[in-house]
């Protein structure tokens, strides 16, 4: 069935010189006047794509963009040279391209059918957005799922590396054969490399029989190497063997075992930075580094966030089966200016919890609980401990959250304490120490809480979020490392540098 693409006629000449360049390519096209009512004509036309001819910054073409951005519609807009030079207005129309006029009619109708192609992609993959950042990913993928390249894919933990993996392999000529994702964090060094590259029987205690690896399992396909950042050194030179050769050894083997395999690595960590420290191997990371896409954070595009919003409603009404209308404006827009740390995985999970919770048939402000509003900016001292200078990038962040939860238990604290004003004891700490240290006389901080307190260095902090997680976890470091958000490894290596060992 050809697509439906809807042309306004604000100018007339460039709208029938567009509409004949479309019907000449194959496509279904329908005329539309900005007099008549955009909302009936999207309902009733239900384009594919809209063509905004001219007069795109009139009342009639704004709401038509919005409306089309709201039912995940791509639109073109052909602008007068005088509108290109305004690029913030453009830019708050929320169309998903532009063209200068005078352009070819052809031109017109070569656009059409990539955004066409382009929004295609979107509802095979499900990564949506009409954001600048989502569509230079789109772009990227549908360059880069051709080739068996190696494909190197950074971003924030809850951005949608998989998603975007998965969309390489499912749009590359290997679709058909396996996808095989692995998350190296999740998986203990000791066992890591048994389980990337097999075993043979015996060769360790245990191994009763043979066991085909991750990449023998991915032969002919596709290999997905998630949080790559977390992979231990001698696993690292093993990897590199398979991306240089293209085979390896099981552990314990002896034989060379080839594999046609396409290589895609993730990491929400600064390789380069962790390549500085001497922490991931230089030669690996430019062999995984041959191509790269960055997924922006969620917060980075704001304007996607309406869209995701309506579409996770829809899909978990469907999934538990309730009668559900949508959000309220307000709840919207407070969930566009959440920070939203997790990214859309956590803005997922919250829609799925307030369309089961809800007690309405509408997410309203209240429903939004609290704690999505806090943010993980925090104001640091000026200057920066010594012990502090050579965190990474991901323990900085871990840092910062336990600095935000300690600003949350403060805050908490005061509150107790205007309840007994007569117990308040000032202390002076100084005037150079960023937080005050307000304690009740009488009362101890609990052992589940980390008080931070004048002279702690990050270090310090840090040791003592740690402990508190352990004792939590009673002594479970899986658990542990899941509620302090950091890998077993990563949680394994500070127990030992802070001596926390029981």
């Amino acid at each position: 069935m050809a697509a439906q693409i809807l042309i306004t006629m604000d100018d007339l000449e460039t709208a029938v010189r567009t509409n004949a360049a479309l019907e000449a390519s194959g496509l279904s096209t329908a005329m539309f006047s900005s007099l008549d009512d955009a909302r009936g004509a999207v309902r009733r036309e239900n384009p594919d794509l809209v063509v905004l001819t001219g007069a795109v910054h009139e009342a009639p073409n704004v709401q038509l963009a919005a409306l089309a951005r709201d039912a995940e519609i791509s639109t073109l807009a052909l602008l007068e040279p005088t509108d290109s030079e305004r690029g913030e207005r453009v830019g708050r129309l929320g169309v998903t391209e532009v063209l200068v006029k005078p352009v070819h009619p052809d031109e017109v109708a070569a656009t059409a059918r990539r955004l066409l192609a382009r929004r295609g992609l979107q509802q095979r993959t499900g990564i949506i957005g009409e954001s600048s950042g989502i569509q230079e990913v789109l772009v990227r993928i549908e360059q880069m799922a051709p080739v068996s390249s190696t494909v190197l894919i950074h971003g924030e933990s809850g951005t949608g590396k998989e998603l975007v993996a998965k969309a390489l392999h499912d749009l590359s000529p290997r679709r058909n054969n396996p996808f095989i994702a692995v998350n190296c964090a999740a998986i203990p060094d000791t066992l890591l490399e048994s389980e990337i590259f097999g075993h043979e029987k015996g060769a360790f205690t245990g191994a009763a029989e043979r066991r085909l690896g991750r990449f023998e399992l991915a032969d002919t396909g596709t290999i997905f190497l998630d949080e790559i950042g977390e992979m231990a050194p001698a696993t690292q030179v093993k990897l590199l063997r398979v991306l240089e050769a293209r085979s390896f050894f099981r552990v314990g083997g002896t034989q060379p075992i080839k594999v046609d395999v396409r290589v895609i690595a993730a990491t929400n960590r600064e390789l380069r930075e962790l390549v500085s420290r001497g922490e991931f191997r230089d030669d690996l990371y430019y062999r995984l580094n041959v191509l790269n896409i960055h997924l922006p954070a969620l917060r980075d595009r704001r304007p996607d966030i309406p869209l995701l919003v309506r579409r996770f409603i829809r899909e978990f009404a469907r999934m538990h089966d309730r009668t559900f209308r949508g959000i309220m404006p307000e709840a919207m827009q407070r969930l566009v200016e959440a920070p939203w740390p997790g990214n859309v995985r956590q803005l997922r999970n919250l829609i799925e919890s307030m369309v089961v919770l809800a007690p309405g048939t509408e997410i309203r402000a209240s429903d939004i609980p609290a704690d999505v509003f806090e943010g993980p900016g925090i104001l640091l001292p000026a200057r920066i401990p010594a012990a502090a200078r050579d965190v990474s990038g991901h323990e900085l962040e871990f840092i910062l959250r336990s600095l935000v939860d300690l600003r949350r238990q403060i805050e908490e604290l005061r509150l107790r304490l205007n309840d007994h004003p007569s117990r308040v004891q000032v202390i002076d700490i100084g005037s150079q120490s960023p937080v005050i240290d307000l304690m009740p006389e009488v009362e101890r901080p609990a052992d589940d809480e980390v008080i931070y307190r004048s002279g702690m260095t990050m270090a310090d902090v840090e040791k003592a979020t740690i402990a508190v997680a352990l004792r939590e976890a009673n002594g479970n470091r899986r658990r542990a490392a899941e509620t302090l958000g950091i890998g077993e490894r990563t949680l394994y290596r500070k127990i030992k540098t802070y001596d926390l060992e029981r």
